[in-house]
Order: C-alpha cells, then structure tokens, then sequence
C-alpha cells in the first residue's frame, strides 16, 4: 500500500513538468497598425502639392493634431510573434495649403529595383 502511495504521488508530482502548453508554443497573430509608408511614395512627394494631393498618396494620418495643424505624423508598427519588430515614423510639413518638407522612415519599395551588377546586358551590334 505504501508503495502505490509513493508511486502515485511521484506520477502527480511529475504532471507540472508534462504539460502540453511548454511543447507547443501559441500562435501569435501578426499586427500592422497605421499607414504604411513606402520607398514608392516618398519617391511621388514634391514640395508644393496640396493636402489633398499628400492624402491621395500617402493616405490620412491616424491621429489628427490640432496643436500641429501643419504637420502630419504617420505612425506604423509592426508586431509579429507578440513582440515589435518595426516603429517608423514619417512626418510631413506644410505651409498653408502647399506641402513644405518631409522627412522620416519609410519602408522598402514595393517593386524590387535593378542595380548596375543585376541589369540585364544588352549587346549593340554594329551595322
């Protein structure tokens, strides 16, 4: 009797360490929150376009300003595996109605580009 007493209390004790939950891990989601900003529309911004013409391209900031009337921030996170893995910025400026200035960090371009080493070689031949 002793015997299966300790044998069922060795087994129970051993339960914390068999479970499930540490084998597997959960399934984190991944999260992008605002406006993505990319190389191709930073490359579209031109000082002197309207607010409408900076909204067509780089879309409606999240979080309108009324301190900063002239400024808007986009703000973009991104969260994969519960954990931050990007925190950009991009903040333009305006003057009136007519975009001033633009600065921050945007993500890659979209399109892969071709670089002198990738570039396909064309041969000319002489006539």
């Amino acid at each position: 009797m002793r015997f299966l007493t300790l044998a069922a209390v060795v087994a129970l004790a051993g339960c914390t360490s068999m479970n499930p939950m540490t084998w597997v891990a959960p399934h984190h989601m991944e999260i992008q929150q605002g406006n993505a900003i990319t190389a191709d529309n930073v490359a579209r911004l031109k000082p002197g376009m309207t607010r409408a013409q900076v909204r067509f391209v780089l879309g409606s900031p999240m979080v309108a300003d009324m301190f900063h009337a002239d400024r808007w921030d986009y703000k973009y996170q991104l969260y994969q595996n519960g954990k931050e893995v990007k925190n950009l910025l991009f903040t333009v400026w305006f003057k009136g109605d007519a975009l001033e200035r633009f600065e921050g960090d945007a993500l890659p371009s979209d399109k892969p580009t071709l670089t002198d080493a990738s570039a396909p070689v064309v041969a000319n031949k002489a006539p």
